[in-house]
């Protein structure tokens, strides 16, 4: 995939890496100098040092040929900029990131898919990290679903218990779904089925449309005011 990427910051950095290591090609536009530099240096790919916002830089970067453009700045102008010039190329995938909420419907009205402040979504991260240790990952699902993963206590209510028996226990309801469960003594991923038994130690991916409030959780061995 020919990917271009706007900005070689805190963002852009990490992304570059993950994107040249996944074998895509890619050129990065940086307007600083000290920036493009470094990139230039550490990365396997082309790097601008140029202005995205300008027409002619997005031609350099062979933008008839991309098959996306992410665009990472920390400036919400230079990304919608950049990526209404992008339309003008007809690239396939645009993506930016958006810094100020009060900017996301701008970016919406353009046809621009979008990730928030990836600062704050740091923040929640952590914050969900020492509120709910219990969460071992998650993600948000629009307003209240999360999906996220968490390990069953040998005392689980669900230990014990196929996914069926849980489910008529009233244990796991329609708000849930378990996707997947990792189990040590397996090499893969379970596929969860009704008849498939769920056991302490088990590292499931839970679906939850109200999130992972304490009596879900609960649900799998991890009580809000255990000491343990």
């Amino acid at each position: 995939m020919y990917i271009i990427i706007i900005g070689a910051g805190d963002i852009g950095t990490p992304l570059i890496d993950i994107a040249t290591k996944s074998g895509n090609e890619v050129v990065v536009i940086e307007l600083d100098e000290k920036r493009a530099n470094r990139a230039a240096d550490r990365f396997d790919c082309l790097v601008l040092n140029a202005d995205a916002t300008t027409k002619d830089t997005l031609a350099d970067a062979g933008a008839k040929e991309a098959d996306a453009l992410i665009s990472t700045t920390d400036q919400d102008a230079t990304n919608v900029m950049t990526c209404l010039l992008a339309q003008e190329f007809e690239i396939p995938a645009i993506l930016s990131v958006v810094h100020n909420p009060e900017h996301m419907g701008l970016f919406e009205q353009i046809g621009v898919n979008t990730i928030q402040n990836p600062q704050q979504l740091i923040a929640e991260y952590l914050y969900r990290a020492v509120a709910r240790p219990a969460i071992v990952d998650y993600m948000r699902v629009g307003d209240d679903a999360e999906v996220f993963e968490i390990t069953v206590t040998d005392r689980a209510p669900v230990a014990g218990k196929t996914l069926q028996e849980a489910t008529e226990a009233g244990l796991i309801t329609e708000e849930m779904l378990v996707v997947a469960i990792e189990r040590e003594s397996n090499d893969h991923p379970i596929t969860p089925r009704g008849d498939t038994m769920i056991e302490g130690g088990d590292l499931l991916t839970v679906y939850s449309g109200i999130g992972a409030d304490p009596e879900i959780t609960d649900i799998f061995g991890h009580y809000e005011d255990d000491p343990q």
